[in-house]
């Protein structure tokens, strides 16, 4: 008993984990970056009117502590001493909106997801508002003006929700991210939690100066947000607070841990991907599909439709480092859009075997454009489509033409990166629950025609949460230094098919995605949330001039 607790003693880090379709807790041995245990709770998503898209801040929290105390359960049955736990990092989905009452401790609304739609019209008046040659919303963030980041959905709740107005005029609301909602309240909510946030989720608000690294006064003007309510903006590795949970008996032998470690996921997957250098891309495959690349300490401004937006910063006294992002809303999505929404497959894994009966979508391609195009057209007209159908087409063509939609986007942006960085990628660094989906990683080498590599440990945007924990001054148990970093084995795949076939099928591909765009207007009858309320992610819009497809064939029923 005693050998098997010494072989994993020594500090463990563990890394919150909050997603948009789900909640993780992971712990990792500090020395090896070994995954030692980790659970994890799939989180609901709301959908009350067409292009809405709301989570419960509360069920996320309470997520968190399940998945703390499930971890820790887990950790006591492999013999492993969880006093060892010397440092929390938190990684979450970005850009999600939640106004909470400082005094009560209670959200004032739902968290408006980053792929909500509602701001629209928002965005649209706005933008009358940016002078042509004077555009200081993207000068000074690196974002368009977009339904995307914080600022439209915070200014929607400030102009929409009675509660949150009154908690403004009182002086009780808080502004944060999913990252601030969590350290507030793991750090002791109403009893003194601490109200912060890092540059990378700051960066994504559209109210931070990325060359100041602040809250910037003319943006937080433009959209009409009151300073006060936002967090203090602090380093991505550096203590923020210590853990105070003890109300759960498993979970509260982490009371006193520091929370060390902040990132947005896809900032924090580019750290555990260990992409520390200049040009180092990486791509996640999430609920949305996001690719980085690491541009140093320069801002690079994008031509092609990608965003500007701050890498890490790994401690208060280090450098700030910045990236080029190019990001695709629906990925993962679509999949659970064919489960929940269809009913074409029972679990996420049957995608892969449906894929795998046919090996082609027989000329059916998919745009699942369910909350506009993001990068790089920045089109909120767009809905999904699915065209190319014929009477031969089924349920498992379908499937597939869902897999090659998330590549076809990925070879989207890594063309406009190619554009922007002037030197094309060798091949492609990639992570995220998708790319255990063998089918979807050789289909993406195909389509980009570079070798895709996946790390054995997929586990990326939790492993960057934990390390920028663990190297946290007063911390100090994980070394960032080039030399300690643990090595990673790859899996490679290369491209199988010839390169004239792979750009017939990205051609008819763009086609498609025209076809996509101009579905709806703020104006538009579309737009009435009553209309096709049954379909809350968007419309499915069949292209097809072969709409006689019914449901016996889309099901498989012969």
């Amino acid at each position: 008993m005693a050998a098997s607790k010494k072989a994993v003693l020594g500090p463990l880090v563990g890394a919150v984990d909050q997603g948009t379709s789900s909640t993780r807790f992971l712990v990792f041995n500090s020395k090896t970056a070994e995954l030692l245990s980790h659970h994890q709770v799939e989180i609901k998503q709301e959908f009350p009117r067409e292009g809405w898209v709301e989570q419960d801040p509360k069920e996320i929290l309470h997520s968190v502590y399940e998945c703390i105390e499930k971890t820790c359960e887990k950790l006591g049955q492999l013999n492993i001493d969880i006093s060892n736990i010397k440092a929390i990092g938190v990684s979450n989905q970005r850009e999600t909106t939640v106004v909470w009452d400082k005094i009560t401790g209670e959200p004032l609304y739902n968290a408006v997801v980053w792929l909500d739609l509602r701001t629209q019209s928002t965005v649209e008046s706005l933008s009358k508002r940016i002078p042509g040659n004077n555009n200081f919303v993207k000068s000074k963030t690196g974002l368009p003006l977009s339904t995307y980041f914080s600022a439209v959905k915070l200014r929607w709740l400030l102009d929409n929700v009675r509660k949150v107005q009154k908690a403004v005029e009182e002086k009780r609301a808080l502004f944060g991210t999913i990252d601030s909602w969590l350290i507030w309240s793991l750090t002791g909510g109403v009893n003194g939690g601490v109200h912060c946030t890092d540059v990378t989720n700051a960066s994504r608000t559209m109210l931070f100066n990325i060359h100041s690294l602040e809250w910037d006064k003319q943006l937080c003007e433009f959209f009409g947000i009151p300073m006060e309510i936002l967090p203090n903006v602090r380093s991505s590795s550096e203590i923020y607070g210590l853990m105070k949970i003890s109300h759960s008996v498993k979970a509260g032998a982490l009371e006193g841990v520091p929370i060390s470690g902040c990132l947005g996921d896809q900032s924090a997957a580019l750290v555990g991907q260990m992409c520390f250098q200049i040009g180092q891309a990486k791509n996640t495959y999430g609920t949305g599909c996001f690719l980085l690349c690491n541009t140093g300490h320069k801002c690079v401004f994008s031509d092609h439709g990608l965003l500007t937006t701050v890498a890490y910063k790994l401690g208060r006294d280090k450098p700030v480092y910045y990236a080029l992002e190019g990001s695709v809303a629906i990925a993962g999505a679509v999949i659970r859009w064919l489960r929940d929404n269809l009913g074409i497959i029972k679990t996420s894994e049957e995608i892969e075997k449906l894929a795998k009966e046919v090996g082609t979508s027989y000329g059916c391609y998919f745009v699942p454009a369910f909350s506009g195009l993001y990068a790089p057209y920045w089109e909120p007209s767009a809905r999904g489509i699915i065209c190319g159908l014929t009477q031969f087409t089924n349920k498992c063509h379908i499937a597939f033409a869902a897999l090659e939609a998330v590549c076809f986007q990925t070879r989207e942006i890594l063309d406009a990166m190619n554009r922007d960085c002037g030197i094309p990628l060798s091949h492609l660094q990639v992570d995220g629950g998708m790319t255990s989906n063998k089918i979807l990683m050789q289909l993406q080498a195909d389509i980009l025609y570079i070798p895709v590599v996946k790390p054995s440990m997929p586990e990326t945007t939790a492993l960057g949460a934990a390390m920028a924990a663990g190297a946290a001054e007063g911390v100090g148990v994980w070394s960032l230094e080039p030399e300690d970093l643990s090595a990673v084995t790859m899996e490679r795949f290369e491209p199988q098919i010839n390169a004239e076939e792979s750009e017939i099928r990205y051609s008819t591909w763009k086609k498609a995605v025209m076809k996509s765009m101009g579905w709806v207007t703020t104006q538009s009858p579309e737009s009435d949330p009553s209309i096709f309320c049954s379909l809350p992610l968007g419309f499915f819009i069949v292209s097809s001039m072969v709409m006689l497809i019914g449901a016996r064939y889309i099901s498989g029923i012969p």
